[in-house]
């Protein structure tokens, strides 16, 4: 009797742990390997656990079972709450159009691989496979697996789509590469210039917050309060500081600050807004507010209070209480004027100004313990878990189907994650969960995932993929993969002319492949295509879920 097989009878949970930690070391390993400066990355663990199990080494299948749609779960939720703040502002403006070219990769990927299935003779179940493996989407495997599990569809069956995802899989990262190969040579495009030209649209669309201090010289606004002031609220400026003429000290400018002729106020807007809003007030003065005399000063607070989340910047009153203004709220990458009717969120820092005792009880107000922003909340995650499991669980009924389509734990978690993200909270508990703890989290999960469906499949994959089956699947594969690409690619840039750095980001992130982004990007020399590529993401990855689905279903 084997050292593994003694082991198995004499302490099964040591031999199942030894088992994976097997399978990741190794797939890790192997995912690490470059050819032509591309890796496989995490996916290497699937191969791995494919090996592993076609060698006879296999964990207790329930326990597999588990660690797999597991791993699938913290995978997703993870994944929900890292885009979850930037889920609809994608959907505005260009948004639209790249999410509605996103869905028509997904659309023709189906197409293709429904009508290379229905050629082949393929069973459906290895079609939706399939269509996972050749689009890089790992999600969608799981959702398909656990649509037949729910309609209590043949184990074999099941076992069919880890087959047909492993054996597309490797050419579908190749093929992505060389999909923007292709249409970057047949459109001639100059990377360096396609970049210079991408950055000068962002800049057009996006302007720097600015300061400028203005003389208040219309006599209209003798005695008005800055609060009912024209303009401010069209032009979204906020006033921080001000100045009376008799005076020589500089104050906070609140909204019950009254102005009269003479006094100088410094403002805080777009330099557009800022032009627009100097008309109402008067002339740009030569007095620098900023390094007037006074004791006022500014402050970045971190909210960090749980009373004040999702208060307006008017509701939380620091003007009234605290003699306080905000002028600027920094919420990750994004910065904008303090708007009065701006909701805020946990982790928001905002820019006050008022003097040392002002900014030290506003500070004590919004709370400003930095160190929570580094905590993870694990009571909202398991309680986003629990509304993402039952979501899941829910049946959507579509005609023609012979079982209702659900979620499943790939499609709710992911869809309450982005709820709760987006709101920043869920009643009394905080959604806020730590770049590196959402990192862990995420690869975390989707090692466990891949290892198990290695596992769980690798017994019949060297059968099944080295025939004549197998050619089939691996051909259909690139087909799924390129056609898709090669078609949206050459109508976005041929009838909108989108730039090839939202174009290769738009592919990349319309496949749900980060290594493809990782080409575009040392390609462009810039992070460019990683906008575009954020844009489409979420809502590729809910279409993708679903539609691997249908496509098990079908029959």
């Amino acid at each position: 009797m084997s050292f593994l097989q003694q082991l198995h009878l004499d302490n099964p949970v040591a031999c199942d742990l030894l088992t994976f930690s097997i399978v990741i070391l190794g797939g890790i390993g192997l995912g690490n390997i470059r050819v032509r400066g591309v890796k496989l990355g995490t996916a290497g663990v699937l191969f791995a656990g494919l090996a592993v199990s076609h060698f006879g080494m296999r964990p207790n299948a329930e326990v597999a079972h588990f660690l797999k749609e597991f791993g699938l779960v913290l995978f997703v939720f993870a994944l929900g709450m890292q885009m979850g703040p930037g889920f609809f502002a994608s959907l505005r403006r260009q948004g639209r159009m790249l999410n509605a070219y996103a869905f028509a990769l997904v659309f023709l990927g189906g197409m293709v691989a429904l009508a290379g299935g229905w050629l082949f003779g393929m069973p459906l179940p290895a079609v939706a496979g399939l269509f996972a493996g050749a689009t890089t989407n790992t999600p969608a495997l799981g959702a398909a697996q656990q649509a037949l599990a729910s309609a209590h569809a043949d184990p074999a069956l099941i076992t069919l789509p880890a087959l047909s995802y492993a054996a597309s899989y490797p050419l579908a990262i190749v093929g992505i590469i060389v999909s923007l190969i292709v249409l970057r040579a047949f459109f001639k495009v100059d990377v360096t210039q396609e970049a210079e030209l991408f950055r000068q649209e962002q800049g057009a669309g996006i302007e720097p917050l600015q300061r400028m201090n203005l003389r208040v010289e219309n006599t209209n606004l003798e005695g008005v309060a800055i609060a009912h002031v024209p303009g401010v609220q069209e032009t979204s400026v906020v006033i921080s500081r001000h100045r009376a003429a008799a005076e020589v000290e500089v104050t906070a400018a609140t909204p019950e600050t009254k102005l009269h002729v003479g006094d100088v106020i410094m403002a805080v807007g777009t330099q557009t807004h800022l032009e627009q809003f100097r008309l109402v007030i008067g002339s740009v003065s030569e007095e620098n507010l900023m390094k007037a005399p006074g004791r006022i000063t500014y402050r970045r607070v971190v909210l960090t209070n749980k009373k004040l989340l999702g208060k307006t910047v008017r509701e939380l009153g620091l003007d009234h209480f605290d003699g306080v203004a905000v002028t600027r709220v920094s919420r990750g990458d994004l910065i904008f004027t303090a708007l009065p009717d701006l909701r805020l969120q946990f982790g928001d820092m905002l820019q006050l100004v008022g003097d040392e005792d002002s900014l030290n009880a506003a500070t004590q107000r919004l709370g400003n313990a930095v160190q929570m922003l580094q905590e993870t909340k694990f009571a909202a995650i398991f309680a986003g878990i629990l509304l993402g499991v039952l979501l899941g669980l829910y049946p959507i009924r579509i005609e023609g189907l012979p079982a209702p389509v659900r979620l499943g734990l790939a499609g709710g978690p992911l869809i309450v994650a982005i709820l709760m993200s987006h709101l920043g909270r869920l009643g009394p508990m905080v959604m806020h969960m730590p770049i590196n703890a959402n990192r862990a989290l995420r690869e975390l999960g989707i090692i466990l995932f891949l290892a198990n469906v290695g596992l769980l499949s690798g017994e019949h994959f060297a059968a099944t993929v080295f025939s004549a089956q197998g050619l089939q699947w691996v051909l259909l594969g690139v087909l799924v993969t390129m056609l898709p690409l090669l078609l949206v690619g050459f109508v976005a840039r041929k009838v909108h002319r989108v730039n090839f750095m939202t174009l290769c980001g738009l592919l990349s992130g319309g496949m749900t492949d980060p290594p493809a982004l990782a080409f575009a990007t040392t390609m462009a020399r810039c992070d460019s295509p990683a906008v575009a590529y954020a844009t489409v993401y979420p809502l590729t990855m809910l279409l993708r879920i679903v539609a691997a689905q249908v496509i098990a279903q079908l029959a």
